[in-house]
């Protein structure tokens, strides 16, 4: 049975002005089948989402984090839960989306320096290498020291599933166009004269004015 941890953890504000998705697997053995499970907070970030819907900056990040131990590297599983607010895309009146997203990333291990120039050195044939296999690498997340960046996944997670046009509901009149009032405030028989254009010039005008 693998030994398992349950964690609270409030990321620290000292992490702010560097990267508040860092999270330091320092825990974890090395050893394939170790596994350490975590609950996170991140309390402050920049906004996530798009202009119209988006996770504000002071709006906290719950993550349930679950950390394994593999042999390329460490596999990263999370749920992620927060809301997202904005305005409706039909009528402007406030919109909140609840976010609750899951994503699984794996980090590898940096390779030694030595065990890499083992692998370069002279004289020795190197395998050829495919532009799909170049692709891969750059793709690829990679730890530094004991970190893993939880940002990118993060990101892709959550925005990536955000409405790009939300609506306070799906059957929302929106706003009449002529005088931006909202249609489900209007009486049924609302309208407007249809202006003339050739006379849009003297529209204000109050006629003349006596000396």
């Amino acid at each position: 049975m693998q030994n398992q941890r349950f964690q609270s953890w409030a990321i620290s504000k000292t992490y702010m002005s560097k990267n508040p998705f860092l999270f330091n697997t320092h825990d974890l053995p090395r050893r394939a089948g170790e596994m350490r499970e975590y609950e996170l907070t991140i309390d402050s970030h920049e906004a996530l989402g798009f202009e119209v819907l988006a996770i504000a900056q002071d709006e906290p990040i719950d993550i349930d984090l679950r950390i394994e131990s593999v042999a390329e590297g460490i596999l990263a599983t999370a749920t992620v839960r927060t809301e997202a607010s904005g305005e409706c895309g039909r009528c402007l009146d406030a919109v909140y989306y609840d976010v609750d997203e899951t994503f699984q990333e794996l980090y590898e291990y940096v390779e030694d320096p030595r065990q890499a120039r083992k692998r370069n050195k002279p004289g020795k044939k190197r395998p050829q290498k495919s532009e799909e296999d170049d692709l891969d690498e750059d793709l690829v997340r990679q730890m530094d020291g004991d970190m893993i960046d939880l940002d990118g996944p993060i990101r892709d997670a959550v925005i990536l599933n955000l409405p790009i046009n939300p609506l306070c509901s799906p059957d929302c009149p929106g706003l009449c166009p002529d005088c931006g009032v909202k249609w489900i405030e209007l009486p049924e028989d609302h309208a407007h004269a249809p202006a003339d254009i050739r006379w849009a010039g003297l529209e204000n005008w109050a006629g003349p004015t006596g000396e």
